[in-house]
């Protein structure tokens, strides 16, 4: 085994760990008042109206890259699960979609993010909400649990992405929709990219080609898959794409 091999797969054995630090800064930043919002990525996905429902923190520490909790219909009494949660933006925000009678948890493997996640709550005074630590390959809730899965931005992190989709789809009642916002790739990126530890706690390098998401999607037992390229990044020559994401559980 080659050098170069052997040093891309230690690159990659450690991308969980870069990840989990990169997301620990962002919530101490957001601590600090400092915003993480900072590239075309994560830039102007939520309505000023939306804003002035959530404290200030949640939105420092978002990293998203587009807005999942308006790609499905919440629904008065329902539970959704966000793989992902971060500093809490689409948990609280759905948390005031389903109402008193629904339910949200939000899952992090991230300390610190859940940490402040759970200040954002008490300081949007919001009951409905339940933040687990955890990782998104391996759920901590039981089967046919939840009605809608959203994420934002996160599954391109997991180098497994489709376990992560058949605990999406495993967690989900019958009916279920999966409904997230994610990177993905239209065209095959130079490997420089793929390999590059950097890029990957961005959000670039692990992304998916359209085409293997939605096969991954299928695979895990979804229907009604939908791919919708929504934001055009000036990486790779326009062949990297923020996107909506739907699917549903069959009955």
């Amino acid at each position: 085994m080659t050098n170069v091999l052997l040093g891309v797969i230690f690159a990659f054995m450690n991308v969980k760990e870069a990840v989990r630090d990169k997301y620990a800064q962002a919530a101490v930043r957001a601590r600090e008042g400092r915003s993480s919002c900072c590239d075309t990525v994560s830039s102007n996905l939520y309505a000023p109206e939306e804003l002035r429902e959530i404290p200030d923190a949640a939105f420092r520490a978002s990293l998203g890259c587009g807005n999942p909790t308006f790609l499905t219909q919440l629904r008065e009494g329902e539970t959704v699960l966000d793989l992902g949660s971060g500093g809490g933006i689409d948990v609280l925000l759905s948390a005031k979609r389903v109402g008193p009678s629904g339910k949200v948890y939000g899952l992090d493997m991230t300390d610190e993010m859940l940490a402040l996640a759970r200040e954002n709550q008490r300081a949007a005074g919001v009951e409905n909400v339940e933040f687990l630590r955890g990782e998104i390959e391996e759920v901590p809730l039981p089967d046919g649990s939840v009605d809608v899965v959203i994420s934002n931005c996160v599954i391109n992190l997991s180098l497994d992405k489709g376990r992560v989709l058949r605990e999406a789809y495993r967690v989900l009642r019958n009916g279920g929709r999966f409904a997230v916002s994610d990177i993905v790739v239209r065209r095959e990126v130079p490997q420089e990219i793929r390999n590059d530890i950097d890029l990957w706690t961005g959000c670039i390098a692990g992304a998916l080609h359209i085409d293997e998401y939605s096969r991954l999607l299928a695979e895990a037992g979804f229907a009604e898959i939908e791919i919708e390229p929504t934001r055009v990044h000036d990486i790779a020559d326009g062949a990297v794409v923020s996107a909506f994401i739907r699917a549903t559980k069959r009955e």
